[in-house]
């Protein structure tokens, strides 16, 4: 087992950017780019209207408050003991591991989370000044899902919220609040545009969840793979990856998609795969890893997909 660097008083590398890169988690940055990039593709193709400025301010609040999301998460889950006793960490789960491995202080990782988490809002507040009041709500309500994640007094992830959370967060408030950010106002093609990222960012959290089994068990964080087990919580996982390309299907039939949109369908295999080592090996952490690895793939290449697809028709179908 790592020792915590709560133990390890004499960590000091608050300069050390690669380090902190790590600590952000900066892989995973593609959950807050997707949306963000979706929203306002999505605003183009309704209205014609994009600022590079604005688009840029929204993806900066967006990514810091993720990355302050990660780091708070890492912070709570060091004080819970959490981490410290993952015997099974990967680049999935388990946290950065920074602080277990004494490079980076408890204290020095809460401190970064909570000024990432205020340069976020500084950009909220200057957007709502620009866009209206609307993007600041959003923007409270995606920091304080973000926050409250797993930090005391809620630790929403405790209770079994944490898929709706993440889910919400990394879908229609993201995607819908970019798109406020273009236009100022908001639609009902955006909103159905922002559910399959929502679905597939709470199948990311889900998933990787599975390999935290025992160690959230173990400090009472009872999200529903804890609820179920990993064997009867596979159904969940199943459902969100179906929900996924049901609601682009719909979306296209409804006339609120274009028809190119349906090129996210294109990622099924990758699902399928996924879904096939998960039914597999889903209560082997290492093994499971391919699968991780596939449902953090399909969400990027599905968000991409979407994006071209409403891009396409805006450029180059009209």
């Amino acid at each position: 087992m790592a020792t915590s660097a709560s133990e390890h008083p004499g960590a000091r590398n608050p300069g050390n950017v690669a380090l902190w890169l790590r600590e952000a988690r900066l892989p995973f940055m593609t959950a807050s780019v997707i949306p963000v990039a979706l929203g306002a593709v999505v605003a183009l193709f309704e209205t014609g209207l994009f600022s590079l400025p604005l688009f840029l301010l929204t993806l900066a609040g967006a990514v810091l408050a993720h990355a302050g999301a990660n780091m708070a998460n890492d912070y709570y889950d060091t004080m819970s003991g959490n981490d410290d006793i993952n015997r099974y960490r990967s680049p999935f789960n388990g946290g950065a591991g920074l602080i277990q491995d004494g490079l980076l202080t408890s204290r020095q990782v809460h401190a970064a989370a909570l000024t990432a988490f205020a340069v976020a809002a500084g950009i909220g507040v200057y957007l709502a000044y620009v866009r209206g009041p609307a993007v600041l709500v959003l923007a409270l309500v995606g920091g304080l899902f973000a926050y409250f994640y797993t930090a005391n007094p809620l630790h929403l992830a405790y209770y079994g919220l944490g898929e709706l959370m993440v889910g919400a967060s990394f879908g229609p408030l993201l995607v819908v609040g970019a798109y406020l950010v273009q236009t100022g106002t908001a639609s009902p093609v955006v909103v159905l545009a922002s559910v399959p990222v929502g679905f597939l960012i709470a199948a990311v959290l889900y998933i990787n969840q599975f390999p935290d089994y025992e160690a959230d068990k173990a400090v009472g964080k009872r999200h529903w793979v804890v609820r179920l087990g990993t064997r009867r919580a596979l159904p969940g996982l199943s459902g969100l990856l179906a929900a996924t390309y049901l609601s682009v299907v719909a979306a296209v039939a409804l006339g609120l998609a274009p028809w190119p949109t349906l090129s996210a369908l294109l990622t099924i295999p990758m699902s399928a795969k996924a879904l096939r080592i998960a039914w597999t090996h889903h209560a082997s952490p290492v093994e499971l890893r391919p699968a991780n690895a596939l449902v953090i793939g399909t969400h990027l290449v599905t968000g991409l997909l979407l994006s071209a697809g409403f891009l396409a028709t805006a450029l180059v179908l009209g």
